[in-house]
């Protein structure tokens, strides 16, 4: 399975479209997202932002007065394609115009931080430019714009853009869903060599624990029921107690799982070296926190993963997992995989499927080794053939696949619980959500949703699990 057809496709959605509508102006935005879950969540927080402006959502870009393209360079080629899709838009706004409608056009997100001023030398009919530590002066950014300036903010903000973002009113975050995504950590300082994270969204800054509490207690009120919180390095997370003790992310974890009402706790992406034995405990201890874990590793090469500098050997990852394991038995374990690093022998590659072999993974995302410019990786020697990585992602992935087959077999039979969360595709069916993050179908009630219920798994498909009430 690779990384996009999981993240892009399906069974979280990476790609949001968000807008919004004056009453009396008929101002409405469209939001493409690209990318990773801290954009759909930094979508739904621009959305908020803009709301005070008297704009509300749109699905359909034609009838769009702003446009905003939230994007992630973390894929291949990512700043051309958000320059082929600004030259339709470039289009749509000649045609808009035409008819005398104004229609404004900005870039955010990670793209956008690369980017810079490039993007408004190479797409003129772009109004703004803001980086992803710089969306809360969005509103500020267009009022400029509006005046007749070009606007680029991609300075890395000193104030805390958290503490400037509006709190959304309880009925939007009733209409987004009973999940919900919390933003705790945002940044990298593990500089690995293949990574543009620490360039696009710089150094690790951890938000205060009030804050990301009372944001929590919040979203509760609106009716969510599980929350995943999200980080570049999630587990890197670290803040000041209410005593003034040092906290990690075992702590906030503790405390999140007081809130009443908070059935269900999730948090992604983890890396090994910050997995400490207060986390673990946290894994053993509160049911609230989900037996799911996406932990990656990369490579199962020691040398692979020296020159990625991921300052952790194999061995040292399997031992965690043993620990990890011996305190939550019945964790499914998810992990990336890069195939065909610079320098990346067939001896390497085999160290990388008995690693796999090894731990049994529930689920995993994989995908060929692209140069990022900018990063150390791209100027390594040794680059390896683009034939000779396809041909080992698709051994790779078959190897991940069967896995994930495997478990999802094991759970037919199984009594679980899952949170319903949305009217499935067939008539009186809703997709809910197993404790292991999987897609499953039941046939329930629309006002059952938001529940937690008890079901029997029956069957499986590609990418999802049956289920019937008990």
């Amino acid at each position: 399975m690779t990384k996009d057809s999981v993240l892009l496709d399906a069974p979280q959605p990476n790609a949001l479209e968000l807008g919004l509508r004056d009453g009396s102006n008929s101002r409405k935005v469209f939001i493409k997202t690209y990318g990773c879950q801290m954009n759909v969540y930094d979508s739904t927080r621009m959305s908020d932002a803009l709301a005070r402006d008297g704009y509300e959502p749109t699905e359909d870009m034609e009838e769009a007065d702003l446009v905003l393209l939230n994007t992630c360079h973390i894929r291949e080629k990512a700043a051309e394609k958000v320059y082929s899709a600004l030259g339709r838009l470039r289009e749509m706004k000649k045609r808009k115009a035409a008819d005398g409608r104004d229609m404004m056009i900005g870039v955010t997100g990670c793209v956008a931080q690369a980017e810079g001023e490039e993007i408004l030398r190479r797409a003129p009919a772009v109004d703004v430019v803001i980086g992803p530590q710089t969306y809360h002066r969005l509103p500020e950014a267009l009022r400029r714009a509006k005046e007749g300036q070009r606007v680029v903010d991609t300075e890395y903000a000193i104030e805390d853009k958290f503490e400037h973002l509006p709190t959304p009113e309880k009925a939007k975050i009733r209409a987004r869903g009973v999940t919900a995504f919390l933003t705790v950590q945002e940044g990298c300082d593990k500089f690995c060599t293949f990574c543009v994270v620490p360039y696009t969204r710089g150094s690790e800054v951890s938000r205060p624990v009030a804050q990301i509490v009372e944001e929590a207690e919040k979203l509760v009120d609106g009716g969510v029921s599980e929350i995943t919180l999200l980080g570049q390095n999630v587990n890197a997370w670290h803040g000041t107690g209410p005593t003034g003790e040092a906290w990690s992310l075992g702590d906030l974890l503790y405390r999140l799982a007081e809130i009443p009402g908070l059935a269900r706790l999730r948090y992604t992406t983890s890396h090994p070296r910050d997995m400490d034995d207060r986390l673990i405990a946290a894994h053993r201890d509160l049911r609230t926190l989900m037996p799911y874990l996406h932990l990656p590793v990369q490579s199962g090469s020691d040398r692979i993963l020296k020159a990625m500098n991921r300052r952790h050997t194999a061995a040292e990852y399997l031992v965690l997992l043993e620990k990890i394991r011996a305190a939550r038995p019945d964790i499914a374990l998810s992990g990336d995989f890069i195939v065909g690093f610079p320098g990346e022998t067939e001896q390497d590659f085999a160290d990388t499927l008995r690693l796999v072999e090894e731990v049994n993974y529930a689920q995993a995302f994989s995908f060929k080794y692209s140069t990022r410019p900018g990063t150390p990786g791209a100027e390594l020697k040794g680059q390896v053939p683009e034939e000779i990585k396809a041909e080992r992602l698709e051994r790779l992935q078959a190897l991940l696949l069967k896995q994930q087959h495997a478990f999802a077999d094991a759970c037919v039979g199984k009594v679980v619980d899952i949170l319903l969360e949305k009217p499935g595709r067939m008539p009186g069916q809703l997709i809910g959500r197993s404790p292991w993050l999987q897609s499953v179908n039941v046939d329930a009630k629309a006002s059952q949703i938001g529940d937690i219920i008890n079901v029997r798994i029956t069957g499986t498909s590609t990418n999802s699990l049956f289920a019937e009430l008990l």
